[in-house]
Parts: structure tokens; C-alpha cells; sequence
């Protein structure tokens, strides 16, 4: 599970090798100034932005060695990302590369501003369609002019690729409305488009045994191709497979990780790692789940694999991802409290006795540095994640939380407060953020990652959430591990446990900041009339309307005009966390139990539909402001430096000046796939 950047920290004051092929050391080599500047630039709704890598610098040269082989492993699979997002993608995102690069006419006009914004808005979502709306965007400039750009650079794109650039065709790209067809209705490329979702649910149900103590995650790594004579089978994703260009050269990689690997439990992970791969097999992947999950020691770790399934709308398949990470030494011992307690935090929850469990195993918290982000994570990317996703493994075996330490320092630098202002209700909501804002936004992370998504159990024989629940399971889990952190943030144990200054203060900040940001702020990223898609958008109105209605008759939030702007006051806090705890009840339940009919009646209550005089409003308040509402990052690029005998004898940082820059640099290295997979 991953937490993607919440909008309310957009409103604090500051928030919070040997070379396989010589080519992949031929690096770009300019460098920004030397005070460090986070910002590169922005376009339609997308701000990019910069990281630093702290404590690189202090690694021996066997673990800068480490991070780059595991770096360059990522980048190898960024093509596969692209091809699942949707099948075209590889395909027009390398014809406009060619037309950007190539193209020797006017640059200054408006119809060339606006392809190059549509290029750039591709290689920010890694395909056509929006990254967090699932949206197809619409190119600013006309068949006429684009057909000029083909012509003169020698382009070629025809046929359904070329067309669907403008016309209606394969408009979302996770469609979560089951009465479009969950994959009918889909342009993600993890089906054929002629299998339904009954197809694929019956597929499964005849492999599925709800009874299995240690199930598998069927479908994680394979494409559901459906065949002319009508039968259905798997395209696996493997050495030998599909996508076998790009995972042959990340094995190389990880090879050379093995050999540099920090400690035995390490390397052998990633022996696991590379087995699988080159199998495909399921089981092995659980295997190497195992062993990365109880393999904590060393500072050096890594996410790499078809891991999250947010991108399937019923939540099999797993998008490519890959992130780098370095530990944060200081902040990792004060935040390791938590999981040391997390006994505690099950046990005094609101969850029924019956769904509690009795042994919380193995969670482990780290802040980290991020060194490198590549597939799913990246240019977009999450703050905190916690794996594995199996239920079984995370039962029985424990799991691994991080918060990303360095993209979150990124964020506060390019942070201000001129939105929290606009919408917060009064000065003393504006000083309370400005005060707790960032400490509550770290905390509320870290509880998500580490004792939210580690709590609770299911019924036995019940079956895995994406089974029981859905299409509706990633919003139910995501509103389930908010809850958690909601529940314990203003709890005097934090202070006592010393990883918060203030209960209070921590509490009305965050209480403040999650329901103005989900009955309000969050629509700045929704285009006036749609409905909200994506899995985190829906759990926080989720949480937060459905708090706003169960408290209407104690007024515990009141909906207040004020200089004719709409705000939502919280009014009493203390009763604002006892629904937090009856919702977290009742949703654990619905896991539990495998609820299918309530988990969607309170998706589609409270997290589907949007106040469209609300939306108005929002939308005309936040159009003053220039910054955009989504951010994102170029990588620092790690540099081999070699001796004479090709020996790597450092490992460098260097800043890239621009997102084409990377891009484009991103291309001509790491181009492994043909373009129809």
C-alpha cells in the first residue's frame, strides 16, 4: 500500500557498479546552482520538482555501488509502466519524442507551446491519461497542426494510435463504474479489451480457494489475454515473456546488487527477486516477500516488482514500480516507537474483539531518502508505503513501513500558505497548521503505514478484500488506515511515547486539515461535473462526509458561510474522533466479513459524487492561485565513475536542469520494449 501526497500539505507553511553497456554512464551533465533549488517548472496542472539524496555521500563505496545497481534495475522497466497504463502508449509517446527533438520550425507559437505541454503531461503520467483523474487529456492543438509536426519530422503514427489522440475513444483509464464495465470501460492495458470483468472473475474463482491459509496473488504479474476461439489465458510477465526486453536487463542489474549486497538475508532476497523473474511463479514471489519483509538490517533497501494494483479496477494486476531507498538513521530510531507499540494501538482500538488481532507481527518503520523512483512511483510519487500487500505474509511475517523522508523535505521547501489561508476558516485554524501542520501530516503517515495497514484480520474463509470487496477494496483500505491514524493522533500515548509534542495541537491540525481537505481542497484536482475516481480521493470525502453527516445533530462539523465562502468547521473534537473510531469499526467489519453490499454503499454514499455548487466554488476560489496542484520529480542521476579497467571507483550525483532533460535522456537510455507488446 502506498500513500500518495495529501492536498492539506500543500497548504502549511512548510509542510511537512561494472557497466552491463558502456552507454549507461553517458549521463547529462549539467548541474544546477549550487544553492540547492527544488523547483524546475511547471505546466497545466503538474509542478516538477527536485530532491536531494541526504547521507549519500557518507556510504562506502560498496553501498553507492548498492543504490546504483539497484537504480539502474528501475530504469530498465520504465517502458513497462507505459505499456500498462495502455496499449498505444509506447507507441505515440516515442512518436512525439521523434517530432520534439527533430521538428526545426517555429517554437515560439502557441500551437507548438501546447504540444510540448501534451508531451510533457505524457511523460509526467506515463501514458495519455491523467495520473490521479484517469482522464484521457485532451491535446490543445488541432489534427491540422499535428499532422504538419508528423510530416516534417518523418513521424509516422497512424491508424488507432494516431486517432486516439482525438477522439473519444478509451477516455478513462481506470473506470471504477461497474455499470460502464469495470474493464469494458477501462483503457488500462492489463486485458485484452474484450474481456469483461465477469470473465475475469470467473476465471479466478476456479483457481481461488477461499480456504487457503497462504493464497497467492493471482493475476499480480500477467496480462488476461482473451483468445479468437473465446478462451482466456495468461500473458506472464517474465524473462521468456511478456515484457522479457526490459526484465531480462533489470536481472542483470539486480545480479550485480547480489554481489554488493549489505548482508546474507539481503542478497538472498534478492536471489528470490531475480528467481522470480525468471520464473514468473507466484509463490516464489511470496517467498521473496518473505525474506525482503524479515530482512531489516543494512541501510540500504529497495521496492522493485509489479506490486500495487490501484490501476486495475478490480484490483489484480500489479503496476511496475521501483524506488531506491537510503535510511534516515535519526528519524527512523524516533518513529521505530511505533512499531515497537503496535500491540498497544491493536489492542486498544474500536475494532469488535472478534477482528482485532492478537499477535501483531513484525512491523518495521523507517523514515528513508529516496536515491532514485522509476515505473508507478515516478514522476508522481508517494510520501509513505507499506508492503508487502498479501494479508498472510503481513500476519504471519510482518511487513515494512517507510516514509519517504526527502521527497517530503522536497515538498515543504516548495510549499506556502496563500491556499491555507483561502481556505481555512479563521486565523487561529491558519496558526494551528502553520504551528502542528507538518508534525501532524509526518504522524498521521507513519500511523497509516505502520498500524493502519497492519491492523485487523479477516474472517476465516472469508477471502482476500479484492475478492469479497472488489473494486471497492483500495478506497475501503485506504479510508480504513486513515481512520486508524485519525483515531490515535490526538491520544496522549503519542506524547507519552514521545513522538509528539502536543495531543492537542497535533489533533485539531490534522482533525482541521483532513475535513477541510475532504469535503473541500481535494476537488482542485477534479474538472467541474466529474465524478472522483481515484481510490484515495474517494476514501478521504469518505471519511470526512460521512463524519459530517453522522455529527449534523451535535453540530460536531458545521457548515458555515462566511463573506459569502463556504468553510467546514470543526466544532467538537472530541466527538469528531469517536465517529472516526465507529467508522473505523464499522469498516474493518466490512473487511472482516467480506461485506461487499455495505463497503459499496458507503463508497458510493460518500465518496463518489461531488457537491457540484461546492465544486464551483472551490474551483473559482483556487483559480487566483498559479501554483499547480499536483507535483512530481525529476531523479537525481547517479553517475558510475570508472577507473581505467572499467572498475566503478565512485558513484556521483548530478541534478538534472529540466524534465526533458531527464526525458529524453530517460528514452535513449532505457528503451527496451517494441512498441505493441
Amino acid at each position: 500500500m502506498k500513500i500518495n501526497y495529501f492536498i492539506p500539505m500543500l497548504f502549511t507553511a512548510s509542510i511537512l557498479f561494472s557497466c552491463a553497456d558502456q552507454k549507461k554512464e553517458e549521463n547529462p551533465k549539467t548541474e544546477v546552482a549550487t544553492e540547492f533549488n527544488y523547483e524546475v517548472e511547471q505546466f497545466a496542472d503538474v509542478k516538477i520538482l527536485r530532491y536531494q539524496i541526504p547521507g549519500f555521500e557518507n556510504l562506502t563505496l560498496n553501498q553507492k555501488k548498492l543504490v546504483y545497481y539497484l537504480s539502474q534495475a528501475g530504469m530498465e522497466g520504465r517502458d513497462i509502466i507505459y505499456d500498462q497504463n495502455y496499449r498505444h502508449n509506447l507507441t505515440i509517446k516515442r512518436a512525439l519524442e521523434n517530432i520534439y527533438q527533430n521538428y526545426a520550425g517555429d517554437k515560439t507559437t502557441a500551437d507548438w507551446k501546447n504540444f510540448e505541454t501534451y508531451l510533457k503531461r505524457i511523460w509526467f503520467s506515463n501514458g495519455i491519461h491523467h495520473h490521479y483523474s484517469n482522464d484521457k487529456f485532451k491535446p490543445e492543438f488541432s489534427n491540422a497542426y499535428f499532422d504538419t509536426l508528423l510530416k516534417e519530422t518523418n513521424t509516422n503514427l497512424t491508424g488507432e494510435a494516431y486517432e486516439v489522440i482525438f477522439n473519444d475513444k478509451d477516455a478513462k483509464k481506470v473506470n471504477l463504474d461497474e455499470t460502464k464495465g469495470l474493464l469494458l470501460g477501462s483503457a488500462t492495458n492489463f486485458y485484452t479489451p474484450n474481456v469483461t470483468a465477469k470473465d475475469a472473475e470467473t476465471f479466478y474463482a476456479l483457481k481461488i480457494n477461499k480456504n487457503d491459509k497462504m493464497p497467492i496473488e493471482f493475476g499480480l504479474n500477467s496480462k488476461l489475454v482473451k483468445n479468437a476461439n473465446g478462451s482466456l489465458e495468461e500473458k506472464v510477465w517474465k524473462v521468456g515473456g511478456m515484457y522479457s526486453a526490459s526484465i531480462e536487463k533489470m536481472v542483470i542489474w539486480l545480479e550485480k546488487a547480489v554481489e554488493v549486497a549489505e548482508n546474507v538475508k539481503q542478497a538472498d532476497a534478492l536471489k528470490l527477486l531475480i528467481d522470480y523473474y525468471k520464473t514468473g511463479d507466484l509463490k516464489t514471489w511470496d517467498a521473496y516477500n518473505v525474506a525482503w519483509a524479515t530482512s531489516t538490517e543494512g541501510d540500504i533497501d529497495y521496492i522493485n516488482g509489479f506490486v500495487e494494483v490501484y490501476n486495475d479496477p478490480i484490483a489484480h494486476r500489479g503496476s511496475f514500480e521501483s524506488i531506491v531507498q537510503i535510511k534516515d538513521f535519526d528519524m527512523s530510531k524516533k518513529m521505530a516507537v511505533l512499531a515497537e507499540n503496535a500491540q498497544w494501538f491493536e489492542d486498544n482500538s474500536t475494532l469488535q474483539a472478534s477482528h482485532k488481532k492478537k499477535n501483531v507481527v513484525g512491523v518495521s518503520y523507517k523514515t528513508v531518502n529516496v536515491a532514485s523512483e522509476a515505473g508507478d512511483s515516478s514522476p508522481s510519487t508517494p510520501i509513505g508505503i507499506n508492503l508487502p500487500n498479501n494479508n498472510w505474509i503481513r500476519e504471519q511475517h510482518g511487513s515494512k513501513s517507510v516514509s519517504l523522508g526527502n521527497i517530503i523535505e522536497a515538498y515543504n521547501m516548495a510549499g506556502g500558505t496563500d491556499r491555507l489561508k483561502e481556505f481555512a476558516f479563521d486565523e487561529a485554524e491558519v496558526e494551528t497548521e502553520i504551528k502542528y501542520g507538518q508534525e501532524a501530516d509526518k504522524l498521521h503517515t507513519a500511523l497509516h503505514e505502520v498500524i493502519g495497514h497492519a491492523s485487523g484480520q479477516i474472517n476465516e474463509g472469508i477471502g482476500q478484500p479484492k475478492e469479497t470487496l472488489k473494486n471497492y477494496a483500495s478506497t475501503l483500505e485506504e479510508a480504513r488506515a486513515d481512520l486508524v491514524g485519525l483515531y490515535y493522533l490526538p491520544d496522549a500515548k503519542l506524547v507519552e511515547m514521545k513522538i509528539s509534542p502536543d495531543a492537542q495541537g497535533i489533533g485539531k491540525a490534522a482533525y482541521d486539515s483532513y475535513i477541510r481537505n475532504g469535503m473541500m481542497t481535494q476537488l482542485i484536482r477534479l474538472n467541474l461535473g466529474d465524478d472522483i475516481e481515484e481510490s484515495h480521493m474517494r476514501n478521504r470525502q469518505l471519511v470526512a462526509a460521512w463524519a459530517f453527516e453522522k455529527g449534523k445533530k451535535d453540530n460536531v462539523i458545521e457548515k458555515v458561510t462566511k463573506d459569502n465562502k463556504t468553510y467546514f468547521v470543526v466544532r467538537d473534537y472530541a466527538k469528531l474522533r469517536v465517529l472516526f473510531g465507529e467508522l473505523l469499526s464499522e469498516i474493518q467489519r466490512i473487511k472482516s466479513e467480506g461485506d461487499f453490499k455495505a463497503g459499496k454503499a458507503l463508497v458510493e454514499t460518500y465518496g463518489v459524487k461531488v457537491d457540484q455548487a461546492i465544486h464551483k466554488e472551490v474551483l473559482d476560489r483556487n483559480s487566483k492561485f498559479k501554483s499547480a496542484p499536483y507535483s512530481g520529480f525529476v531523479n537525481p542521476v547517479l553517475t558510475a565513475e570508472l577507473d581505467a579497467d572499467g572498475n566503478i571507483i565512485d558513484v556521483k550525483i548530478v541534478q538534472p536542469a529540466s524534465f526533458a532533460e531527464q526525458m529524453l535522456d530517460y528514452a535513449k537510455r532505457y528503451t527496451n520494449l517494441p512498441d505493441v507488446n
